[in-house]
C-alpha cells in the first residue's frame, strides 16, 4: 500500500509523518518476573491538522497458534515534535499510569525515554521506560524496555506492525 502524506498535515509533523496511519501485527513480551507471551496489536497514529499525533495502541494476548486469548494492554497519548529533531510523548494507561517521554527523531527512527512516570496507589510498581520505533522496509518495528517491580531496565516488548 502506497503511503501519501496528507495535504492538511501540520508542517511541524513532517519529521514523524512516516508514523501516520493504522498498523497491525504481532509481538512478543518477556520480563524477569513473568512468563514470556505473544500478542496481537493495533496501533493508530492520527492527526487533526494540529501539531501533534494522537496515538492509540490496543493489544490481545495470543496463544501459541496466534489466536486471541484475552485483551491485553491499552495506551493512548499524544506525540508532539518540539523542534530540532526532538519529540515529546504523553501517555496514559488504564492500569493506573501516566508518563511523559522525551526523545529524538533520526530519519525514520524515534527513540524515547521516560522523564516522569506517575502511578495511582493501586498500580503495580513501574519506574522507567525506553522505546524505539523504526520504519524498516515499510514495517513499523519497535522495542520497549522497562524498569519495574524492583528490576533494572530490561527488554520487555518488541513487535512488527504492517500498515493497513
Amino acid at each position: 500500500m502506497a503511503f501519501q502524506i496528507p495535504s492538511d498535515l501540520h508542517p511541524d509533523l513532517m519529521p514523524v509523518a512516516w508514523l501516520l496511519g493504522n498498523w497491525h501485527g504481532n509481538g512478543r513480551g518477556e520480563y524477569s518476573t513473568i512468563e514470556p507471551f505473544g500478542f496481537e496489536q493495533d496501533v493508530v497514529f492520527a492527526h487533526d491538522t494540529r501539531p501533534f499525533l494522537h496515538y492509540f495502541s490496543r493489544t490481545w494476548i495470543t496463544d501459541d497458534a496466534g489466536e486471541r486469548v484475552r485483551p491485553g494492554a491499552l495506551e493512548t497519548g499524544f506525540l508532539r515534535p518540539s523542534g530540532e529533531g526532538k519529540v515529546e510523548l504523553v501517555l496514559a494507561h488504564p492500569t493506573g499510569y501516566a508518563e511523559i517521554w522525551y526523545g529524538d527523531i533520526d530519519g525514520a527512527r524515534l527513540t524515547l525515554a521516560t522523564d516522569v512516570v506517575a502511578r495511582t496507589v493501586s498500580a503495580k510498581e513501574y519506574t522507567a521506560g525506553q522505546r524505539m520505533y523504526g520504519l524498516v522496509e515499510g514495517a513499523l518495528m519497535y522495542a520497549y524496555d522497562m524498569a519495574a517491580e524492583g528490576q533494572p531496565m530490561q527488554s520487555h516488548l518488541w513487535g512488527k506492525l504492517e500498515r493497513v
